[in-house]
């Protein structure tokens, strides 16, 4: 019977230590398993290691920031630093309550999908549907009044090529009575100079002819 007793105390101590999870090797998630260990300071513990190299002792932990001697003694003999990491079947039970409910909701959403099937997929394809005809509902109006301005600024341009063909008229006409004036100007001044050629010719021979009839 002590023998018996012995064995299972064995058994018992051995299974303890298989349960032990690797502070080195460990996931977020079976960080969490531990007493004591939340989303924080799994991730404070897993950046620790990151940062600094693998955990020597078991007491290193408390090397991380949160976690102290009180942490630490809910800790012992549950951690180790080597071998495969071994979460309780207690342990795995409470992961799903730190998990929240996603992770619980998907497995039944993927159950549901399967047995639901064809019911709930034009669901999704019906959303993205719907954004389109909105956004074209709102386009709508603004093609509307581009339209509208296109057609506000034809007249525009219209009259602007009209004004355009009365200013050239215009300035042409200017630039040929310029010229008109000019010619006159030239033949003004032309018959004004052969009119004094011809009276100095003339005042000339008049000049000559007193003289020859002084000598």
């Amino acid at each position: 019977m002590k023998r018996l007793l012995l064995a299972l105390a064995l058994l018992f101590a051995s299974g303890l230590a298989l349960a032990a999870v690797n502070i080195n090797t460990a996931t977020r998630e079976e960080l969490e398993a531990l007493p004591g260990i939340g989303p924080v300071k799994a991730q404070a513990i897993i950046d620790y290691r990151n940062a600094n190299g693998p955990f020597r002792s078991a007491q290193d932990v408390m090397k991380v920031k949160g976690i102290k001697e009180g942490e630490f003694g809910k800790l012992q003999g549950e951690i180790s630093v080597s071998g495969r990491t071994t979460v309780p079947a207690g342990a795995k039970k409470a992961e799903p309550s730190t998990g929240g409910s996603m992770r619980a909701t998907a497995p039944a959403a993927a159950g549901g999908a399967a047995a639901g099937g064809s019911a709930m997929t034009p669901a999704p394809a019906a959303k993205p549907a719907a954004a389109p005809t909105r956004e074209a509902a709102k386009e709508a109006p603004r093609a509307r009044t581009t339209k509208a301005e296109a057609t506000k600024e034809a007249p525009a341009a219209k009259m602007t090529k009209a004004e355009a063909a009365k200013e050239a008229k215009a300035k042409a006409k200017e630039e040929k009575a310029a010229k008109v004036k000019a010619e006159k100007e030239a033949k003004a001044k032309a018959k004004a100079e052969k009119a004094a050629k011809a009276k100095a010719e003339k005042e000339a021979k008049a000049k000559a002819a007193k003289e020859k009839a002084a000598k």
